[in-house]
């Protein structure tokens, strides 16, 4: 086994067996200040992989932030082999602004990556972050939200494709994982390109901490640990069921043909039959209602939160699922209901 080296990175270094807790300079404000963002180097005493948990690309996403959080300053570290690069929040000016986006021109930073030192503030941002944080590791993981006013189940979003990110994808334990490589400028798959692989980890909505989901995911980077052997001690997570949405799969975010006030009878994560009613929309006065049905049957990872829409709206992601899998959730329901009823 080899001897475990300093995680370096511009301005310092982490000797093995350390940690270290810092803010580190990516961009400027208006008035010439540094705009530092926060990050914690755990560096084992022995050797292993380098993995990066990152969270709050998008300012508004903060569920990720309290599992990279808890990770960094609540896990006990003595017996970790490798080293972990916690950065609780990427976006430090969208999560001061509490917005999606980096303030100012309405940036993505993650369509921004890997970055580009003499290009625009979000890839410079971007560059900064991947050349010191991202580039020197092995694996990660991006945690994300739903955007305001809609939820996503917990599920797993990879470039299934890639043995190595199969691998990363299928350790973290989810019952869903969607498969694509991603949009051009993502971290994860920018990452994946130059040899990081990396997936991103969809969970709840923004604007608040939901501890279950925080749970289930704290759960998953612990199989992780386990998969690659950063926590020797720990057991890869089976989650009882699980189903790989490929590109070609039935999947559509259903829209509101009529505008209104929408009643949501159905929860995310829940199995739904074709023709089954998911909502209804209906005027202030209940005189006229719109049944919305599933027009096949599947998952709902998805579903509208914010109870008004205009035409158009989405109401529900909905992904098309095999009688195998189908029949594992009801196996899975019926259970948990028999439980519930002892």
């Amino acid at each position: 086994m080899s001897e475990p080296a300093p995680f370096e990175f511009d301005g310092g270094r982490v000797e093995p067996g350390h940690t270290e807790n810092f803010r580190f300079p990516t961009s400027q404000t208006y008035l010439g200040d540094p705009v530092r963002i926060p990050v914690t180097i755990i560096n084992g005493t022995d050797s292993g992989p380098t993995a990066f948990l990152a969270a709050a690309l998008h300012g508004d996403e903060l569920n990720g932030i309290e599992v990279v959080r808890e990770i960094a300053h609540e896990w006990i570290h003595s017996d970790v082999c490798g080293t972990i690069v916690c950065l609780p929040v990427v976006n430090v000016p969208a999560f001061l602004a509490q917005q999606r986006y980096l303030p100012g021109y309405e940036q993505d930073l993650n369509r921004a990556f890997p970055g580009d030192a003499a290009g625009t503030n979000d890839r410079r941002i971007a560059r900064r972050i991947y050349d010191n944080f991202i580039s020197p590791c092995d694996f990660g993981i991006d945690f994300h939200t739903s955007t305001r006013g809609r939820t996503n189940m917990l599920h797993v979003r990879a470039e299934m494709a890639n043995p190595d990110v199969s691998r990363l994808a299928n350790a973290f334990g989810t019952n869903l994982i969607i498969d694509g490589a991603g949009a051009v400028g993502m971290l994860r798959r920018e990452a994946t390109k130059r040899s990081v692989p990396t997936i991103t980890v969809e969970m709840g909505e923004a604007y608040r901490f939901e501890r279950g989901l925080i749970e289930h995911a704290l759960d998953g980077v612990r199989s992780v640990f386990a998969e690659y052997g950063i926590f020797q001690q720990e057991l890869v997570r089976w989650p009882g069921w699980r189903t790989v949405v490929e590109s070609d799969a039935e999947r559509t975010w259903i829209r509101a043909d009529d505008g209104g006030i929408v009643d949501m009878r159905r929860k995310r994560g829940e199995l739904v039959y074709e023709g089954e009613v998911i909502c209804a929309i209906s005027d202030p006065f209940k005189q006229e209602r719109v049944d919305v049905a599933a027009p096949f049957t599947g998952l709902l990872v998805g579903v509208l939160e914010t109870p008004v829409v205009y035409p158009g709206n989405p109401l529900c992601h909905l992904v098309e699922i095999s009688e195998t899998v189908r029949w594992s959730i009801e196996r899975e329901r019926d259970r948990q209901r028999s439980e519930q009823n002892q």
